[in-house]
């Protein structure tokens, strides 16, 4: 059996339009795709059609020399967020484990103390955070 194979035509500059371009231009920039991933996607046939397209149209800077592999889209509100609870929670990690180190080099059970301190202050303070009569 042979395998019907669909080839994308050929096309020229000209079949792309601005708003095409434009889309090409953003999903590369916002990291959805890299440029050789999206002249694959859509059918681009020029190596360097799309890396031209960043040049005229794109906001980051293409011009500079940096190789490609050093510059980074911005980061998205979202993704800075999950870096900042990644970073977080290492802290944390390393907070933890000083405590239990300090425990086991002082003999002490410094969460077992800070614990009922804290449920017996939270007591104290009525239901809208005042100290209770």
């Amino acid at each position: 059996m042979n395998k019907v194979q669909f080839r994308v035509p050929k096309r020229t500059q000209k079949d792309y339009s601005l708003s095409f371009k434009m889309q090409i231009v953003d999903e590369v920039e916002k990291g959805l795709l890299t440029y050789k991933h999206a002249q694959k996607k859509y059918g681009i046939q020029g190596r360097s059609t799309v890396l031209t397209w960043l040049r005229k149209h794109g906001k980051l800077d293409w011009q500079s020399k940096t190789p490609m592999k050093d510059k980074r889209p911005p980061k998205t509100a979202i993704s800075q967020l999950e870096a900042k609870i990644r970073r977080l929670e290492e802290e944390k990690e390393i907070l933890n484990r000083a405590i239990d180190i300090a425990d086991k080099m002082l003999d002490t059970n410094i969460r077992k103390k800070y614990l009922p301190l804290l449920s017996e202050a939270t007591k104290q303070q009525g239901p809208e955070g005042k100290q209770g009569k």
